[in-house]
């Protein structure tokens, strides 16, 4: 059977975990799957794919600020971002030289590519999302994508085709309808599943994302706690030995949980804290969940706009970090519906391997 290098970018866990059904999938069918990532991403794959090869392979830091400064600070870093691309083609090749593929499959990598190696990029963000008022900035990026995912063989796309069901909304959507030629809209990749379990966990609190945003939601949220009555079950989100306390009896604190243990937590859970990634909101959608409240990463435009997308939808309340206070926003979330019904993940990778991947491996 053949071979396959996975490669998901290291910007908080979201590529790396919406990875693990695909990898799943391949594992399970009889192939070979080498992992090419670094920091948590690989921490948290080796935890769950003990058996499968490894590779170190660092990518390049986020562009994040402490504060609303993403943008500014992503134009200024987009030239050096364009060099390390380069770098990361570079260090590919000299991998490329050691070792044989059938196939590689990058997530949100984009120098991980090869002439020599059939290559698919997984994507969400066809589309990126500024404000109105620099609207060029917005259409330049757009073609910029638009170039950068051209060199791949295929892009892959986690989401419902475009329209009212669409998860990502505009983020999912092409400029052009000729671009869908090489787009595969695969439906939600999500590592959770939906169980059949009673909901005896009042509270999931997850706080995720690239640091330095990871640890100032924890700083905000713990604190706030002991105004929610019921269980509540905090999770860091982070792969290290990292450890926190909370002044409140009813809330448990844990650095890390593996995949099987995140999944009957959500499941488990009446109420949903979160970042508004778009994994952990594919997870959301499939385990059916309908109460939530969703914190967006300051300046971290797509986070931004999912949040406020969801809220006019009437699917899921945000709110600021900044401006959060549990004891008020935890009532008003409560009357929005949560995700409308769509394919499950289960299904989504099955036609994924049959009518994408298959002709690549087999």
């Amino acid at each position: 059977m053949g071979s396959v290098m996975i490669s998901p970018l290291n910007w908080g866990l979201g590529h790396a975990t919406r990875d693990i059904p695909l990898i799943h999938e391949l594992t399970k069918r009889g192939h070979d799957v080498t992992i090419a990532a670094c920091g948590n991403a690989l921490s948290a794959l080796q935890r769950e794919f003990p058996d499968c090869r490894f590779i170190d392979f660092p990518d390049y830091p986020a562009p994040y600020s402490a504060g609303s400064m993403f943008l500014p600070k992503f134009c200024a870093y987009l030239p050096l971002l364009l060099r390390a691309l380069e770098a990361e083609r570079r260090a590919l090749d000299r991998i490329l030289n050691q070792d044989r593929y059938d196939l590689i499959i990058s997530d949100n990598r984009l120098g991980v590519y090869s002439d020599r190696v059939p290559s698919l990029f997984i994507t969400h963000q066809i589309h990126f999302h500024f404000p109105p008022v620099i609207w060029p900035v917005e259409l330049f990026a757009l073609l910029l994508n638009r170039k950068l995912h051209s060199r791949f063989d295929r892009v892959i796309v986690p989401d419902n085709l475009p329209g009212p069901g669409s998860l990502a909304g505009k983020l999912s959507r092409p400029l052009l309808s000729s671009s869908l030629r090489y787009m595969y809209f695969a439906g939600i990749l999500a590592t959770a599943r939906k169980m059949e379990v009673e909901e005896d966990l009042d509270y999931l609190i997850i706080i995720s994302g690239p640091e330095p945003q990871r640890t100032i939601l924890e700083q905000i949220l713990l604190p706030q706690l002991p105004c929610l009555s019921g269980s509540k079950m905090v999770l860091l989100g982070s792969p290290t030995d990292h450890t926190a306390t909370c002044p409140d009896p009813d809330t448990t604190v844990q650095s890390y949980v593996d995949t099987s243990e995140k999944i009957s937590l959500l499941n488990r859970a009446k109420f949903v804290i979160c970042r508004s990634g778009y994994t952990t909101m594919m997870e959301l959608a499939e385990v059916q969940k309908r109460h939530g409240l969703l914190v967006p990463t300051p300046g971290q435009t797509e986070q931004e706009f999912l949040s406020s997308y969801y809220r006019q939808k009437g699917w899921f309340l945000s709110q600021s970090q900044y401006r959060i206070n549990l004891a008020l926003d935890v009532p008003a979330a409560l009357p929005y519906s949560g995700f409308p019904s769509m394919p499950s993940t289960a299904q989504n990778v099955q036609t994924l391997y049959e009518e994408v991947l298959a002709p690549y491996v087999e």
